[in-house]
């Protein structure tokens, strides 16, 4: 399918073939026929890409102090690929579409193939000739709306948000500052609400549209009579409102919104604008009522709402996002909100850069309201795209099941290194699948899993999906005699571990799970100090893992399982890889809090008993504090003392001496080499035994056990 594609790190935009999105539980796949140019917010967008490294830092210094922080964690190198691999990455534009349904799997049936629908939502509801959208995020459209009409939805939507902040009476006078695309479906709500509107901005055009979409006044910001009509608008006493959906980095708009508000007034702040909020004279002694609107509505930026399909109950939350734009577009139905005339521009997909021309002021027309056509797309329906590259088949070839930021930072980079084959790589975004693909050389992009698993060609499969589609993904490709490495954890629970062990027990293959920290230089230096003494261990490990909130995906129960199942795994299999022995007993306790925003079990104290009388500690926090390193370990056995600090450094102590060790890396490159070699080798052994990884997923479950009942668990 053809999408509009912008390049984050060169800047570049441009129209390219990518795979169709893939859906998954709760979402739909809609075939567009027009999308919304919002040119305000995309017009940042693009030109924050445009921007030389130094001119990205400046206009997102939120994002430098991330990689600031994240130096002090994992150190340079580390960083600064990570920073390499955000910004090599392709961008999604657009959030205003409006097209037919072609498949549903929404939870409620709403929705059908055939369906009329508008789409919401950046990264979902793209300029692109298919999007996969998230349930809540789509409204049907009435019958008497035309596709074009509908594609103004979204903005509709967090103009109608806006409205609803400042709660208008009939007759109230309202100012909107601001009379762009958004100022202009926000005069029109306002006068459908019975109000009367004045409207400002710096272009005389845009102040002239504005009274042809109802604005009862309007004028120029830099005219001189400006003040002496506001107060011949409202008799003197001021606005009983003001919306701004002026988009600025000057203070200008929040100052003169105070200036012309009345005592006791509102003012409403819905576009991007600088908010150095002056205290005195007016906002201080009017006692204005300052309030932000939310983009579209109630659920936005819930996780819950907008990716899980987890609805708002309508007596207590009457407007959601998807409310709202089921009520902008039964508004446009009625005739009370009037779209036509704001559209001054329509482009063919194939010649989106002349409209983005004009949105970024090199080709200066007039313009307010610019869309998207997408003519019938035949034969431009595949999952499957092929690049340019050529690989030969070698005797290890590769597919990658998921590919986002830690596996093109990890994973792939290490297998191409080794000298793997790299056939085909599977996202759920086609424009993801197409990015990765062209930075490391894969011969197809993917948004379906079949042209991997089902691909004959490809002998090895890495996944790295979200936690809940590992077994899942695992079992199919083992039944199709595929050798397997998947990322932590194997599975999410006990049905899932067992149907594992079948799978592999019947097939052929071999399987590897990403336990990477027993591959670390470190880890194996120690291990090795240790090896032949013959004695018991005590192995303590402590992780200050930091603070995840409940709405991060890895800690949905149903997605990412939580931490003691997506992370803790990590450290159970460095414990048998230290000890060298069968788990045979586990015991955990976790904080006690009435803090409804901590986890408790993400603070957790763990004591497991092995086969060899060996016994490992873990402390897993997450109430700490960052200045300080995140992982710490200790063997302690024999008369003699391994340390490693955050995988970075290290030490051993014996004979009363001190032996600093240098090594780095927490092993990343090397398992994956292991595995690998193991692969081009038959008479290698297995990285890692299943048996071990069987007990290593097994342990996490029965910590949960142990929490829920407060006792020691057997590990059977």
């Amino acid at each position: 399918m053809k999408q509009v594609i912008q390049n984050f790190k060169t800047g570049d935009l441009y129209i390219d073939d990518v795979p169709v999105p893939a859906i998954t539980d709760k979402m739909v796949l809609v075939e567009n026929k027009f999308s919304l140019i919002s040119s305000g917010t995309e017009r940042g967008t693009v030109k924050v890409a445009k921007a030389n490294l130094i001119g990205k830092a400046k206009q997102r210094p939120d994002l430098v102090a991330q990689v600031l922080q994240n130096m002090k964690k994992e150190g340079v190198k580390a960083t600064l690929e990570k920073v390499r691999t955000k910004l090599d990455s392709l961008k999604a534009l657009g959030y205003s579409t409006s097209g037919i349904v072609k498949a549903s799997l929404d939870s409620n049936g709403a929705f059908k193939p055939g369906d009329r629908v508008a789409c919401a939502g950046q990264d979902y509801a793209s300029h692109s000739e298919f999007v996969g959208v998230p349930q809540n995020l789509i409204a049907r459209i009435p019958d008497n709306v035309s596709f074009e009409q509908a594609s103004y939805t979204t903005l509709g939507a967090i103009a109608l948000q806006g409205v609803r902040q400042a709660e208008p009476r009939l007759g109230d006078r309202i100012c909107v500052i601001g009379l762009g695309l958004l100022g202009q479906i926000t005069v029109q709500l306002l006068k459908a609400n019975g109000c009367r509107v004045f409207g400002m901005d710096l272009s005389p055009n845009l102040v002239e549209i504005s009274k042809n979409s109802g604005a009862d006044e309007a004028l120029l910001r830099n005219d001189e009579n400006l003040l002496t009509a506001v107060d011949n608008f409202t008799n003197g006493h001021g606005f009983d409102s003001v919306i701004i959906t002026a988009a600025t980095t000057s203070n200008d708009p929040i100052e003169l919104s105070a200036v012309i508000s009345r005592k006791k007034g509102k003012v409403i702040v819905v576009g991007a604008v600088k908010m150095d909020v002056p205290r005195d004279p007016d906002f201080y002694r009017k006692e204005l009522e300052l309030k932000m609107s939310c983009s579209y509505g109630p659920g936005r930026y819930d996780v819950n709402y907008e990716e899980n399909g987890q609805d708002y109950p309508l007596a207590y939350v009457r407007y959601t996002e998807q409310r709202n734009m089921e009520a902008f577009l039964d508004l446009v139905s009625q005739g009370a909100i009037k779209l036509n005339e704001l559209t001054t521009h329509v482009f063919d997909i194939l010649e989106a850069e002349k409209a983005y021309e004009i949105v970024m002021g090199n080709n200066p027309e007039p313009h307010i309201g610019i869309l998207l056509s997408y003519p019938k797309s035949e034969g431009r329906d595949s999952t499957l795209v092929s690049m340019s590259n050529n690989n030969a088949l070698g005797i290890i070839n590769v597919g990658f099941i998921g590919a986002g930021s830690f596996a093109q930072s990890y994973l792939i980079p290490s297998v191409k290194s080794w000298g793997a084959s790299l056939e085909t790589v599977v996202t759920t975004k086609g424009i993801s699948a197409k990015n990765v693909a062209s930075k490391f050389s894969f011969n197809h992009a993917s948004t379906s899993s079949v042209d991997v698993v089902g691909n004959d060609e490809i002998n090895t499969v890495f996944i790295a999906t979200p936690h809940n589609s590992h077994a899942k993904y695992v079992i199919e490709c083992l039944q199709a005699r595929k050798n397997v490495f998947v990322e932590k954890p194997l599975a999410m629970n006990l049905d899932e571990l067992l149907e594992v062990k079948n799978a592999y027990e019947l097939n052929q293959g071999q399987l590897m799970v990403g336990f990477n920290r027993r591959f670390s230089p470190l880890a194996t230096k120690i291990k090795n100090e240790f090896e032949s003494n013959g004695e018991p261990k005590v192995i303590n490990i402590r992780v200050n893992a930091g603070f995840i909130p409940k709405e991060h995906w890895t800690q949905n129960p149903e997605l990412g399982g939580g931490r003691v199942i997506g992370e803790m795994c990590h450290f159970i299999d460095l414990f048998q890889f230290f000890a060298d022995a069968k788990p045979i007993k586990v015991y955990a306790e976790s904080i006690k809090t009435s803090n409804a925003l901590i986890t408790p079990e993400d603070n957790i104290s763990v004591v497991v008993s092995f086969e060899d009388g060996s016994v490992g500690n873990l402390l897993y926090l997450g109430n700490g504090d960052k200045s300080m390193p995140k992982e710490l370990v200790e063997v302690f056995s024999g008369g003699k003392i391994g340390r490693i600090f955050d995988f970075r450094k290290g030490s051993i102590h014996k004979n009363n001496k001190e032996t600093k060790l240098k090594e780095s890396g927490k092993g990343h490159r090397q398992e994956v080499n292991a595995f690998l070699n193991s692969l081009k080798d038959k008479e290698k052994e297995t990285p890692l035994t299943f048996e071990s990884i069987y007990y290593t997923t097994l342990v996490t479950f029965k910590i949960l056990d142990s929490l829920a009942t407060g006792l020691p668990q057997q590990i059977n």
